[in-house]
């Protein structure tokens, strides 16, 4: 079963399909959710192995022991079709792909054991980041710029994506394929991070996790007038433009 959000007549309409074809897909498509999104940094092997000579460095001289935790705030949040839009002179911008996980009931102190039970299902994420200066702090300027967290275009249940830590992730920008690694890259878990977050918060219906993104290479630089495509297996498609800003 596929779970949307649609805007009709100014107002937020949820719905389902059978289908991802039944689903038109147009800009009056929103995120699928309106909860919080948490995202987990330095979740990918090769990204922490980029780090290590960094990590090991002062003044913090050794690798972060648990999940390093951002938000991507609701001014960010945008769904399929809509456009990503850049700030002048602020330097790179880089896509950043990513599972979304997505909560379907309150999850607190929750054992990573049985974690899977308090997921609704996934969805993808685009978790658009300026270049970072440093990964030991909340990285807001870099990461809450308007509509820098694409969403979308639906959540998918849980019971239709058998393996969640073993899923592929493509990234296209005009339609060139410039990306691709696999959730099974991933330093924690799907289980493992939602288990770390619901020791300390709570977690309600609604809220998605981003499991964690690449490394910010050249190769998912994007541009005004780029065209940019995430494709998760068993998932789906986000497709958003990028604009000036």
């Amino acid at each position: 079963m596929f779970h949307y959000r649609q805007k009709e007549s100014n107002e937020v309409v949820s719905k389902t399909a059978n289908a991802s074809f039944e689903i038109k897909l147009d800009d009056t498509i929103l995120p699928p959710t309106s909860g919080n999104v948490i995202g987990v940094a330095l979740n990918n092997k090769a990204l922490a192995k980029s780090l290590e000579k960094a990590f090991n460095e002062k003044p913090h001289v050794q690798p972060p022991k648990t999940p390093v935790l951002h938000i991507k705030t609701d001014n960010t949040h945008i769904g399929y079709g809509k456009s990503i839009k850049l700030p002048s002179n602020k330097g790179a911008v880089f896509a950043g792909p990513s599972l979304g996980i997505v909560i379907g009931k309150k999850a607190t102190r929750v054992d990573a054991s049985n974690a899977l039970d308090c997921v609704a299902g996934f969805t993808v994420v685009n978790e658009v980041s300026l270049a970072e200066t440093s990964f030991y702090r909340p990285a807001v300027k870099a990461k809450c710029r308007d509509t820098f967290c694409p969403i979308g275009p639906w959540t998918v249940d849980k019971n239709a994506v058998s393996t969640p830590n073993k899923l592929s992730i493509k990234t296209f920008i005009n339609d060139a394929l410039v990306h691709e690694t696999n959730t099974d890259q991933l330093i924690y878990s799907v289980e493992e991070v939602i288990s770390y977050i619901s020791s300390f918060m709570t977690l309600e219906a609604g809220d998605i996790i981003i499991a964690g993104t690449p490394e910010r290479t050249a190769d998912l630089a994007i541009k005004p007038g780029d065209n940019v495509m995430i494709d998760i297996e068993g998932i789906g498609r986000l497709v958003n433009p990028v604009e000036q800003e």
